[in-house]
């Protein structure tokens, strides 16, 4: 039987992690410094900006082991690649030593080999209903945040295998594995033989919708495994959905799993690489989901080559040594727009999913800065993507001030007639030290209408809050950090995420649980804007199928609008008290609708004149838009 349990909330064991953490810094103006910050597991010194932790959750019974986070990494350090993704060796890169944290690198004696570095890592997170489901290598935990402040630790179930993404539909859990210890069963006594029937590899799916006896109601093995996976759902049946699978491992065995191999396309054309794997999910029998599809969307369409992209290596003098484009790390997609945004070894690419059995690409992009494209998220409206770059593979020390800015940073692209055109990168301030794994990673949207930006995780660096509306001008506006876990040598630790949900913001921690976060008005983002993000609420949410944002018609939307264009200076101040005068009274319950009316004309004149910064003409419009309707 699989190794399941259910546990309590460890309330009391939260309360005392709670009371020996240091305090949060103040917020203070203008950005406070990342550096030096003390380590600690549960008790890192730390330090804000613009926001407020509202709450820091252990990681339950079971899913916590001391001994195995303070593993040194006493080997080289890692970047991934095409083959083993996060856990694979760089030689001649180094970590500090351990002896003396001050000293230079130096070159590690030998590697670790003791149990798994990230056995009990957490990795992404899910929600639907008032639920949060925290994935991990160890198996997954969901909690009851009713209360976002306060969650409630619901359910444990042990399934190890790594690394344990999840997506969520209803009462339905599905859940990438990815190593080789991972058992069909769910047991923990991994797997010794190089080809065996009980090895799992793939996506399992769960049923939770009893706490007390969670089951496994289906694995659907693949040749790679699945490091991620998206949840993409049916354009027209609601009973139906797909999973994009991005498996990174080697293929197996024929003789583990009918079907694999490898090696490159010019000698073997049935290599398992160079693809994504689609499984079919009738959700109202899911046991009967199955591999329907594996398209080659690496193609040249021109030519028919099977690895038509980029071939790895450095793409000029100098530049990044980037992974070959032989699989996806993270695919996103975007039902409402018929589009997907794959973060695919060397390259960005764009997918036409109108037929999501069919995924076609329709652009593609490659940079010398970049190093192994990692995860995706579109603006709102679908006219830019932001990219991140997992260099180093996320237990690199790849935030220094050393380090080149553009290296280890989100890539911004526009997309233009269909293709995706380069424009910005951005970075952290190179403040994290040599023993602070810290690279780009996971993150979402923030629902502030008229702007574009987004929270994400940088390990070890914290999160970020990044305004990215000018795609060759992305700003900071918010941070947290803390220090690393220990202060002699360099260990994995910090974000795997960080996500906005329902007016809050959770992060994923990768040894120390899960923190809560909740924006605060500050010179970058006023109350209002905030307050207009915090009405936007979804049911359920996975990361990488993403959603799209509609604001109601309320006075808040329109003074969030109205701040922005008084911080951008697109109107004069005569104009901004005028229409700041007609959101006041509708605010207030006694709305004006000639006043509303008067101040939507002008302001749809005012979108009109010449010069003005497009994203600030687009903002008058919709406010013009918003006042008409509500006069």
């Amino acid at each position: 039987m699989p190794n399941f349990r259910s546990m309590v909330s460890l309330a009391a064991l939260g309360a005392a992690l709670a009371a020996c953490s240091a305090p949060v810094e103040e917020t203070v103006e203008g950005p406070p410094s990342r550096a030096d910050l003390a380590p600690g597991i549960f008790d890192a010194e730390s330090v804000i900006w613009n926001l407020e932790m509202t709450a820091s959750v252990p990681p339950p019974e079971g899913f916590f082991d001391r001994e195995t986070a303070m593993i040194p990494l006493s080997l080289p350090a890692v970047v991934e690649d095409e083959a083993t993704d996060e856990m694979a060796e760089e030689p001649g890169d180094d970590v500090a030593d351990e002896d003396d944290p001050d000293a230079a690198p130096a070159e590690a004696e030998e590697e670790y080999t003791g149990p798994g570095l990230l056995s009990f890592a957490n990795s992404d997170l899910a929600f639907t209903g008032d639920r949060v489901i925290v994935g991990g290598f160890h198996g997954f935990n969901v909690f009851d945040a009713a209360d976002p402040d306060d969650p409630e630790h619901i359910l444990s179930v042990v399934c190890p295998g790594g690394q344990g993404d999840v997506s969520v539909h209803g009462d339905l859990v599905f859940f990438s594995t990815e190593q080789g210890r991972g058992r069909l069963d769910c047991g923990s006594g991994g797997v010794e033989e190089e080809s065996s029937p009980e090895r799992f590899l793939g996506v399992r799916i769960f049923d939770i919708s009893d706490l007390d006896a969670p089951r496994q109601v289906a694995a659907v093995q693949t040749c790679r495994g699945s490091h991620t996976h998206t949840f993409v759902p049916h354009p027209t049946d609601d009973r139906t959905a797909y999973i994009y699978v991005q498996g990174t491992s080697s293929p197996r065995p024929d003789s583990e799993l009918a079907g694999c191999s490898g090696g490159e396309p010019d000698e073997n054309p049935e290599t398992a690489l160079y693809s994504i794997d689609i499984i079919e999910v009738p959700l109202d029998a899911p046991e009967q989901a199955a591999l329907i599809a594996r398209p080659r969307i690496f193609t040249d369409y021109e030519t028919g080559e099977i690895a038509g992209l980029w071939a790895g290596g450095a793409m000029e003098e100098g530049a990044q040594e980037a992974s070959a484009t032989v699989s996806c790390h993270d695919i996103t997609v975007y039902p409402e727009m018929n589009l997907a945004a794959g973060a695919c070894g060397g390259n960005g690419i764009l997918l036409d999913i109108t037929d999501p059995v069919s995924p076609r690409r329709i652009s593609d992009l490659a940079d010398p800065n970049m190093a192994y494209w990692h995860s995706a998220t579109f603006s709102n409206d679908a006219d830019k993507v932001l990219f991140t770059d997992e260099w180093g593979g996320g237990i690199g020390a790849r935030c220094q001030s050393t380090d080149p800015e553009n290296w280890g940073a989100n890539l911004i692209a526009d997309i233009v007639d269909g293709e995706l055109q380069l424009r910005g990168f951005f970075k952290i301030p190179g403040e994290q030290s040599a023993i602070e794994n810290c690279v780009a990673h996971n993150g979402t949207l923030v629902p502030v209408p008229g702007r574009d930006i987004m929270v994400q995780a940088w390990y070890s660096g914290g999160l970020s809050i990044i305004d990215f509306t000018d795609s060759n001008n992305p700003y900071e506006i918010a941070f947290f950090d803390r220090g690393p876990l220990g202060p002699d040598a360099l260990r994995v630790a910090g974000y795997w995420a960080a996500y906005w949900h329902n007016g809050r913001i959770w992060a994923p921690e990768i040894v120390r649980g899960m923190d809560v976060f909740r924006l605060q008005p500050s010179e970058y983002l006023t109350a209002n804007e905030i307050a207009a993000a915090e009405l936007i609420r979804f049911d359920e949410a996975n990361t990488q199928t993403q959603l799209h944002i509609e604001w109601p018609d309320q006075p808040v939307v329109a003074q969030a609008y109205l701040d922005q264009i008084e911080r951008g200076d697109a109107l004069e101040g005569a104009a901004i008290a005028s229409v700041r005068s007609a959101l006041d009274a509708w605010s207030a319950g006694s709305p004006d609708s000639a006043a509303l009316t008067a101040a939507s004309a002008m302001l749809a004149e005012a979108a009109g004149a010449d010069g003005l910064v497009p994203a600030e003409a687009r903002r008058l419009t919709e406010l013009a838009g918003l006042l008409s309707r509500a006069g």
